[in-house]
């Protein structure tokens, strides 16, 4: 039988196999937001409004369609899309935990610490 315990012996020192940042729940809100809760159960808004309909969205240009902004799920703790469309988790994290929320630009960074993968 498979264990899923991890034994202290073969953990890597300083490796955490469930860190805070995790996402493990994601809403569509209103407009091109979105509501997250962490694992430790932090939450907060993104909203990527102006990065979605810029025209350097990227590969989050095809999030302009509803139903493809609307397919959002969380997958392997990030914030993701059909197509291979996510959000750095830890990113998300550390401007929520300071500021209550995420606002991407236009250029999908906020103070350089809201980032996309």
């Amino acid at each position: 039988m498979c264990s899923s315990q991890v034994s202290a012996p073969h953990q890597s020192p300083g490796l955490n196999a469930y860190p805070p940042w995790r996402v493990v729940e994601v809403a569509v809100t209103t407009g091109y937001r979105l509501d997250v809760r962490f694992r430790d159960g932090t939450d907060g808004i993104v909203d990527m409004s102006a990065m979605v309909e810029s025209e350097a969205a990227g590969v989050f240009a095809a999030l302009r369609d509803r139903s493809v902004f609307e397919a959002v799920y969380v997958e392997a703790g990030a914030v993701t899309w059909p197509g291979n469309i996510d959000l750095a988790p830890d990113s998300l994290y550390a401007e929520i935990k300071a500021r209550g929320r995420c606002v991407f630009s236009s250029d999908g960074l906020l103070g350089g610490t809201c980032a996309n993968s």
